[in-house]
C-alpha cells in the first residue's frame, strides 16, 4: 500500500467535490476541474475528506493509489488556492511584456517570441525580467512554464537564458581556465 495514498485529502470550506464512479469533479472559488482516474483505485468521500484506496494489492494498483491521491490533492489545492511558477530572464536585452493576455519575449533572436496564454493560464510580468505563470491546474502551469523555459534554456558559460527563480545553473569554466 502506498504511503502517500493512505493520507486522506482534506476538502476545505468553499470547495465541493463530486465523485461519479472514476470521475472526480472539484469546484471551488477559482474554477472547476474534472478528471477520470484508473479503475485500479476506488475513490470515496467520507465527510470532509476524500479517501483513495487500491482495488487489489498488485504493483500497478499501488502505483495508481499514490498517483491518484496526489492528483486529487492537486485538484483541491488548485481550485482553492491556485498554482504559480516564477521564471527569470537573464541576459542583456532579454525582456518580457504582456500583449493582451499573451506574452511577448525578446530573447536575442531577430524576432520577438510570442507565447499564447492557454485555457486557464494567466501571465503576470512584475518587471521586464520576471514572469509569473498562474493557473488552477498544476500540470498545465508546469507545462507552460517548461515551454517558456525551452525557448531559451540557460547556458552553462554565461548563465544567459530563461530559468526558474529557484533554479541553480551550474557554470562551466571557459577556454581560459587552465
Amino acid at each position: 500500500m502506498s504511503r502517500i495514498g493512505k493520507i486522506p485529502v482534506a476538502v476545505p470550506a468553499g470547495v465541493t467535490c463530486t465523485i461519479d464512479g472514476q470521475t472526480v469533479s472539484v469546484k471551488g472559488p477559482r474554477g472547476e476541474l474534472t478528471r477520470t482516474f484508473s479503475p485500479l483505485v476506488k475513490i470515496a468521500q467520507e465527510g470532509e475528506e476524500i479517501v483513495v484506496s487500491p482495488v487489489d494489492e498488485t504493483r500497478e494498483a499501488n502505483a495508481q493509489h499514490g498517483l491518484t491521491r496526489t492528483l486529487v490533492h492537486n485538484m483541491v489545492v488548485g481550485v482553492s488556492e491556485g498554482f504559480e511558477k516564477k521564471l527569470q530572464l537573464v541576459g542583456v536585452g532579454y525582456r518580457a511584456q504582456l500583449k493582451g493576455r499573451d506574452l511577448e519575449l525578446a530573447l536575442g533572436y531577430s524576432h520577438p517570441v510570442k507565447v499564447a496564454a492557454g485555457e486557464g493560464i494567466a501571465f503576470e510580468v512584475p518587471d521586464n525580467t520576471h514572469i509569473n505563470v498562474k493557473g488552477i491546474s498544476k500540470e498545465r502551469v508546469g507545462q507552460v512554464a517548461a515551454d517558456i523555459r525551452a525557448k531559451r534554456p540557460p547556458e552553462p558559460y554565461k548563465g544567459k537564458g530563461i530559468r526558474y527563480v529557484d533554479e541553480h545553473v551550474r557554470r562551466k569554466l571557459g577556454k581560459a581556465a587552465k
